[in-house]
């Protein structure tokens, strides 16, 4: 691991996760630039001071020297958005597979640089879009597949915290000072770090591709330099319109990521805070709740294969990623290369790439509508 020292939140969330099915044993790292916190962070996991490196250059470095038996299999970046590219580049350069905190870059340009590099390397790629772990997300894609919604209509996503409505950055912050530094988040805050979580979720559900959209973002805390709000009107390739909302300055909200969606023969709601109920709305028919369990009716394959445990016993946010983990080792015993199955990858890195650009140059122009731009992850 790269980053998730002491007083980092997610990479502590990682290890738990990559921890849960007993598939992953965490072997080396370099948690943190300052040398007391990556000793202590080190130690605490239990690893020994030869395997605590000073920076990934030299976990890099040390790693590919070890034989082939006993060297690391992946490395997982836990660091702020503008350490993403370079260390995943230089990992599957040597040949490691990567498994990388989202958004994949800091722009487009930079994400279709990693895509060549993961190309040519034959390694395997994820990206920690944890929500499409979720049992019933997946319940829900495979309910649009079938049809049960008919043809979709309208598609409403929204993903409010409140965390930032005060200006933490100034306050000791190290979580919110980074997510508001152009220099290492990028162009977008709110959009890249939550808006991205909230079109993934609904192009991997509705399986539609967004093709153009009309965004506003706005900065409400007083001299924060990138945007902590923004709204967007949605079109997609298929003729369903909808929205996306995220914010970080919805005061009261803590991660409250929700989709609807519609169709003409009925309508679907999930949300993150509720994770084990999937709401269907069948038309000119009663409302029926499905829940998480593997005890639970009507439930589908891809669902059923990310449950552990029965109805009523409460699987939620480490469990979806333990999932997105599991299914990482599977690819890696299997000897798989490039994409990872059940895993989002490069393709889901260019797709947010596209969209974060998209809804910057959108808020920069006076036109209605802003195209996505084309991503192709296999080069073509």
């Amino acid at each position: 691991m790269v980053g998730g020292g002491q007083g980092a939140f997610i990479g502590r969330v990682h290890r738990l996760a990559a921890a849960l099915d007993g598939e992953f044993e965490l072997v080396c790292g370099a948690f943190s630039r300052m040398p007391d916190n990556n000793q202590h962070s080190g130690a605490l996991c239990g690893l020994p001071p030869e395997r605590i490196y000073a920076d990934w250059q030299q976990l890099l470095e040390s790693e590919h020297r070890r034989p082939a038996d006993q060297r690391m299999q992946l490395l997982v970046i836990a660091t702020p958005n503008h350490l993403h590219v370079p260390i995943a580049e230089a990992a599957l350069q040597a040949g490691f597979h990567v498994f990388s905190e989202k958004p994949a870059a800091l722009s487009l340009r930079e994400a279709q640089h990693l895509a060549r590099t993961w190309r040519a390397s034959g390694r395997l790629y994820g990206l920690a879009h944890t929500y499409l772990g979720y049992p019933m997300v997946w319940q829900a894609r495979e309910m649009v597949r079938e049809g049960r919604l008919g043809a979709l209509r309208k598609i409403h996503v929204e993903y409010p915290q409140g965390w930032l409505g005060e200006r933490l950055e100034h306050q000791d912050n190290k979580q919110a000072a980074w997510r508001t530094d152009p220099a290492l988040a990028g162009a977008s805050g709110c959009m890249a770090d939550i808006g991205t979580h909230a079109f993934g979720l609904a192009e991997f559900i509705s399986g539609h591709r967004v093709e153009a959209l009309c965004a506003a973002l706005a900065s409400h805390a007083e001299g924060r330099r990138l945007d902590d709000d923004g709204d967007v009107l949605l079109r997609t390739d298929r003729g369903a319109s909808g929205t996306l909302i995220a914010s970080q300055v919805c005061s009261g909200e803590e991660n409250a990521l929700k989709i609807r969606l519609y169709g003409d023969r009925g309508a679907l709601e999930w949300q993150q805070m509720e994770p084990n109920s999937l709401l269907h709305r069948p038309y000119q028919a009663p409302m029926r709740i499905l829940r998480a369990g593997i005890d639970q009716p009507e439930l589908c394959p891809a669902a059923m294969q990310r449950l552990r445990l029965p109805g009523g016993h409460p699987e939620g946010y480490l469990e979806a990623l333990g999932n997105l983990y599991r299914d990482f080792a599977a690819a890696i015993r299997r000897g798989d290369q490039g994409d990872v199955e059940g895993v989002p990858g490069m393709a889901s890195g260019l797709r947010g790439m596209a969209f974060i650009e998209a809804v910057i140059a959108s808020q920069a122009s006076e036109r209605k509508w802003t195209s996505l731009p084309d991503t192709d992850p296999t080069g073509a």
